[in-house]
C-alpha cells in the first residue's frame, strides 16, 4: 500500500466523517442511533471506494463473464455517483455550517432550532438537485466552442486554419462507446484542418476498453489527427495505449514535431508528455525545447501540452500557441470556483507574455459523471495573422 494512497484514504475518510456528521447532529432519529447511522455512513464509504479500487483489482474482471457486463456498468455508475454527492455534501455542509453559527447569534433559541431543520433540508435539496443536474450536463453532446487566436507572423497560407480540439474524454468505466462515437461524428462534422487530441483519453487498460475506444480510428482531418498523453494514460499502461493510438492513425508527439505544410508555407506542431513526467527517464520527461528541437525560430510553433503548467517550459521553447486540457475547470460546482487557486490558467484563451494558452474544460468527465455548471466541450480554434 503505497503512501499516496494512504494518504488519499485518510483525506476522503475525513471528508466523510465530515459531511455525514452534519446530518447526524441534526436529524434526531440519527443522533437516537447513533451505531446504527455510523455503520450507514461505513457502507457508503465502502461503496464509494469499490469503483476507484475495484477498477484496479476485480471489477473489469466481470465484463468477461457471460452477461454481467451490466454489473459491471452498473457498480461504477453508482459508486462514483456517491463519491461525487459526498464531495458535495461537505461542500455544501461547510457553507452551511456558516450559515448556522451566524443565525444562532441572531436567532431566538427556538428558531435555531428551525433553522438546523431548515439546514438539514437545503443540504439535502442542494446535493440531490446538483447530482441530477451534474449527470444531465455530464452527458449532453459536447457543444463546440469556436475561437479565433490572433497570432503574429502567422504564415499567410494558415489565414483561417482551423484547429478541432478534443481533451479529457476519458473513455472508461461510464463513459464507452456511444459518447465516444457522438463526440467523433461532432468533430468529423466540422472538417477541421487537423485534430489536436490533448491527453486524459482512457480510464482502463487496452484489453478492457479497445471495443469503447474504436470510433476514436474514424477520426479525419486534412492535415492529420496529433495526440498527447496526460497523467491518466500513465495510470493504464501508457506504452499500450500509445501504440494502440498509433495503430489507429494518430501521430502521437512525445517530445517530438511534425511540420504541416500549406502551399509551401510550414508551421510545427510539437507534442510533450504529460506535464507530471519532467522528473522520469529521458525518453518521457516532457520537454517542450526538446519537441521544437531543430525548428526555426521564426517558425510558427503550436505545442500540445496535457497541463496547462507546461506554459514557462513552453514560452522558453518560443511557442505561439499552446493547446491544454486537465484541469475540466474544476467539474462541477462548487469546485469550479476553487480552480483558479491551484492552476494559473484552467479555462479558454489565456495570454502569457506575447503566447496563447488555450485549455479546454473537457470533453468527458472524471470520476463522478457529474459537469453541475461546467459543460463539456470540443472547441474549434480558428487561426488569423495578428
Amino acid at each position: 500500500m503505497s503512501l499516496r494512497f494512504i494518504i488519499f484514504l485518510s483525506i476522503f475518510a475525513l471528508i466523510n466523517i465530515y459531511a455525514f456528521s452534519r446530518i447526524i447532529t441534526r436529524w434526531q432519529w440519527a443522533k437516537d442511533h447513533l451505531v446504527i447511522a455510523w455503520l450507514f455512513v461505513l457502507l457508503i464509504f465502502m461503496l464509494e471506494l469499490l469503483a476507484p479500487i475495484g477498477d484496479r483489482l476485480f471489477l473489469p474482471k466481470l465484463k468477461d463473464l457471460p452477461g454481467m457486463t451490466w454489473l459491471y456498468v452498473s457498480a461504477n455508475w453508482v459508486s462514483y455517483t456517491v463519491f461525487g454527492m459526498v464531495t458535495l455534501l461537505a461542500a455544501y455542509g461547510i457553507v452551511t455550517d456558516v450559515v448556522s453559527v451566524v443565525w444562532k447569534f441572531i436567532a431566538p433559541p427556538t428558531e435555531a432550532v428551525d433553522m438546523e431543520r431548515r439546514v438539514l433540508l437545503t443540504l439535502g435539496v442542494l446535493t440531490v438537485g446538483s447530482t441530477v443536474l451534474g449527470i444531465g450536463q455530464a452527458h449532453a453532446e459536447p457543444k463546440v466552442k469556436e475561437v479565433k487566436v490572433p497570432i503574429k507572423d502567422l504564415p499567410e497560407s494558415f489565414e483561417g486554419f482551423r484547429i478541432a480540439q478534443v481533451s479529457d474524454l476519458h473513455v472508461g468505466p461510464t463513459i464507452g462507446r456511444r459518447f465516444t462515437q457522438a463526440v467523433v461524428d461532432r468533430v468529423n462534422a466540422l472538417n477541421a484542418d487537423m485534430v489536436a487530441l490533448t491527453g486524459d483519453f482512457i480510464e482502463g487498460h487496452v484489453k478492457d476498453l479497445r471495443e469503447d475506444t474504436a470510433p476514436l480510428a474514424e477520426l479525419k482531418a486534412a492535415h492529420g489527427v496529433y495526440y498527447v498523453t496526460g497523467n491518466h494514460e500513465y495510470y493504464w499502461d501508457v506504452a499500450g495505449w500509445t501504440d494502440e493510438f498509433e495503430k489507429m492513425g494518430f501521430s502521437v508527439l512525445i517530445n517530438r514535431h511534425e511540420k504541416i505544410n500549406v502551399n509551401g508555407d510550414e508551421i510545427a506542431i510539437g507534442g510533450v508528455s504529460d506535464y507530471s513526467t519532467r522528473h522520469y527517464g529521458k525518453l518521457h520527461a516532457s520537454s517542450p525545447s526538446k519537441a521544437f528541437e531543430g525548428v526555426p525560430q521564426d517558425m510558427t510553433k503550436i505545442l500540445l501540452a496535457h497541463q496547462p503548467n507546461s506554459y514557462k517550459d513552453a514560452y522558453d521553447a518560443g511557442t505561439h500557441l499552446q493547446l491544454s486540457g486537465h484541469t475540466h475547470s474544476g467539474q462541477y460546482f462548487p469546485f469550479s470556483l476553487l480552480i483558479p487557486f491551484f492552476q494559473r490558467y484552467y479555462k479558454g484563451l489565456n495570454r502569457h507574455e506575447d503566447m496563447w494558452v488555450y485549455v479546454n474544460t473537457g470533453t468527458g468527465y472524471w470520476g463522478p459523471p457529474m459537469r453541475t455548471g461546467v459543460p463539456s466541450e470540443i472547441t474549434l480554434l480558428t487561426l488569423h495573422r495578428a
